[in-house]
């Protein structure tokens, strides 16, 4: 039973919807990463020596918030939006420049020649593809960074979590990283929600300090134009 249960949280790594650490303009200008991360490669479970469990109470869990909110997420995110702050002002410059563009078409079409709107029109249409375009590959090269970072984590997290779970009565532990109708939990109390001791204990563990500054609420990107954006990582639902 044991095996089963850390094969089911690894492979929840592989379905999260996760989000940049940074904020979108009005004129939805990039600032940090996309959602829904691709898949990584297949790793091989974590093993315990726990036996196995015979309690039978019903638990929950966060596992986004879990990994994301130790010590050890945040400060592997913090790292990761600094990497990627120089590919993101080249973004915010592209999408700057492509507004302008917009504006003066916006303002000056009616004085144009038809050469010179045809023109503008064309310039416009290109850049926008270009943007676009960069930034989904953007979006594309940090899911994938998120991806390993949570996968990384969730390794020696999903140990933990089955021992917490054992030691405490639980004989199921869900997932409520989505909310409903997305994931079948409608409702659940605080009193079966093993997150912040899961948290608390891996932190502990793995020795790594929190963080100078508070986690960052995380919010996606979005490309400007007509492509319709991928939802942003859902909020834990209330108690």
């Amino acid at each position: 039973m044991t095996s089963k249960f850390l094969r089911f949280f690894l492979a929840i790594a592989a379905s999260f919807a996760m989000s940049a650490l940074a904020q979108t303009s009005s004129a939805a200008t990039p600032t940090g990463a996309g959602s829904s991360p691709a898949a990584p490669a297949a790793t091989a479970p974590p093993t315990t020596t726990a036996g196995a469990s015979t309690g039978t109470k019903v638990g929950t869990i966060n596992i986004q918030e879990a990994i994301f909110g130790s010590n050890e997420g945040r400060k592997e995110m913090e790292t990761l939006q600094k990497k990627y702050e120089p590919k993101n002002a080249e973004l915010k410059g592209q999408n700057d420049e492509l507004e302008s563009l917009k504006k003066q078409l916006s303002t000056q079409q009616d004085k144009l020649n038809e050469d010179a709107l045809a023109n503008l029109k064309k310039q416009i249409e290109g850049k926008q593809k270009t943007f676009d375009r960069n930034v989904q590959d953007f979006q594309e090269e940090i899911n994938n960074q998120q991806q390993e970072i949570a996968t990384k984590i969730l390794q020696k997290m999903a140990p933990m979590i089955v021992k917490f779970s054992q030691e405490n009565g639980f004989g199921v532990i869900v997932d409520t990283s989505k909310p409903w109708p997305q994931s079948p939990v409608l409702w659940w109390g605080e009193s079966v929600d093993i997150t912040k001791p899961v948290v608390d204990a891996y932190n502990v563990q793995s020795g790594v300090p929190a963080p100078a500054t508070p986690a960052a609420k995380p919010a996606a990107p979005k490309p400007s134009g007509t492509a319709t954006p991928k939802p942003s990582a859902p909020t834990p639902q209330p108690k």
